[in-house]
């Protein structure tokens, strides 16, 4: 059964939609808004599921004059607070076809043409990690699953090769004290342990910690150990680990090594960027959130394989219904996007974020991510210039870390507020080793140094 609109036809539902996504993707710059109570909006958007229904055009009215102003637009210039998003219009509208084409991607046998599109993005991401030709993978939701599901098939291939005791034997994870909250989050999951790895001063954890931590580790423990984790981008700090030096420490352990680059790895594009990475190409297994740093709208991070057989053999679900999807023969089987994380059913979520690539071309992605590169070293710069801020380290990335200078927590929270009510900057404050101050993320190309400045001044009175 279709249900259509009780007070307009499908064609001028169809309108109503299609003109506020074209007039919303071309807003330049959109508004900032900002989050209402949930009393502020009951009283503003009323009764919105009724047994009749209100209709089409209402409940876009509703959403476009209440719910739409009541969520920051992560898309804003000056929305610098966790990671944000700036995604192309091309992605977006394309974002629009992915729903609009009832396309199920979770097998080949139902969405061969989309899975085959999001396999050319897979690719690129892979080549410009520099992993082999056999690498592959697919689209998840986010860093979070990507970390869960790369996980799951070290822990999988540390059983296979080891001991049989393994099978009941809690593993064991040894990550950098930076390391992303999901990785914590992954351990709980797989009831999994964690040894923390000391890092710099920066975030950057170093071959010679990681190695000095396994030495350390008894035997017994040793033989619980299923991955090492590398991060190639931290939430926080924007730092790279010592990529080639991890890799080394975890060869020497017979290691899976799975490299965190959710964030980060989007500056693999970036000629003046890519000499930080050096040793990612040795990864088991990598994530990369085009949703962050490479213009694609949420949700979407591409996890990718050294050796997708082993993804395979620890994620495929099997039921006699599914039997149809497996030939039982690895070298034919399909590529069966469920297979390679914890997922069954999936929409296409590569799927816009190919339709730019192939749309602009992977050199105006190189421009764009150059550009926010230069934005954060003048942001650095004029950090350390003021007389009232404090820069806390050169940036690695595209993360800006400071303090302004005779602040407490209260005037930073203060501040951080009224910013954003006023719909100028959506700037939160983080903590840095226990100490409360700011943090910019610069992911998006519209973002000026202008706007910083702008930033910048507004920090010189009292908070």
């Amino acid at each position: 059964m279709r249900v259509h609109s009780h007070d307009s036809s499908a064609e001028e539902l169809t309108s109503e939609i299609v003109r506020y996504a074209i007039e919303r993707v071309r807003l330049d710059p959109p508004p900032l808004d900002g989050p209402l109570t949930p009393e502020e909006l009951r009283r503003l958007a009323g009764d919105t599921i009724t047994e009749q229904g209100i209709g089409g055009r209402e409940a876009m009215r509703i959403y476009e004059e209440v719910l739409a102003p009541a969520c920051i637009s992560v898309d804003h210039p000056k929305h610098l607070s966790f990671v944000p998003t700036a995604p192309t219009e091309a992605a977006v509208l394309f974002d629009l076809v992915v729903g609009a084409s009832s396309i199920c991607a979770t097998s080949w046998l139902e969405g061969a043409g989309a899975i085959f599109a999001e396999n050319e993005a897979l690719r690129w991401i892979a080549d410009l990690a520099g992993l082999p030709a056999r690498t592959g993978g697919t689209f998840v939701s986010g860093g979070t699953a990507g970390n869960l599901s790369a996980l799951v098939a070290a822990r999988w291939e540390w059983r296979r090769r080891t001991s049989p005791d393994n099978d009941r034997r809690r593993g064991l994870i040894v990550a950098g004290d930076s390391a992303h909250s999901s990785v914590a989050q992954a351990a709980q999951v797989l009831d999994a342990d964690v040894v923390d790895v000391p890092t710099e001063s920066s975030g950057t954890m170093r071959g010679e910690a990681l190695a000095a931590t396994l030495a350390e580790l008894p035997s017994t423990e040793r033989q619980r150990l299923f991955a090492v984790i590398a991060t190639a981008g931290t939430t926080n700090s924007g730092s790279i680990d010592e990529l080639d030096a991890v890799a080394d420490a975890a060869a020497e352990h017979d290691t899976w090594l799975h490299v965190d680059a959710a964030y980060g790895g989007a500056a693999l594009v970036a000629p003046s960027a890519r000499r930080a990475f050096v040793g990612i190409e040795r990864a088991d297994s990598l994530i990369v959130d085009p949703h962050k740093w490479l213009f694609a709208p949420f949700d979407a991070c591409a996890l990718l394989y050294r050796d997708p057989s082993i993804a395979r053999s620890a994620h495929t679900q099997h039921a006699g219904y599914l039997d149809v999807l497996h030939s039982g023969d690895p070298a034919t089987e399909p590529w069966n996007a469920s297979d390679y994380a914890h997922h069954l059913t999936r929409r296409a979520r590569g799927l816009p974020f190919w339709f730019s690539l192939a749309t602009y071309g992977t050199a105006a992605y190189a421009d764009a991510v150059e550009t926010t590169l230069r934005v954060t070293r003048a942001a650095a710069q004029m950090l350390t210039d003021a007389p009232h801020t404090e820069l806390l380290f050169e940036p690695q990335l595209s993360i800006v870390l400071f303090r302004r200078t005779g602040w407490r927590p209260a005037d930073y929270q203060r501040w951080s507020d009224r910013e954003l009510a006023a719909g100028r900057a959506f700037v939160t404050p983080t903590s840095w080793h226990g100490e409360v101050l700011l943090r910019l993320c610069i992911v998006n190309p519209s973002t000026t140094t202008e706007h910083i400045a702008e930033i910048i001044e507004s920090l010189d009175g009292d908070g």
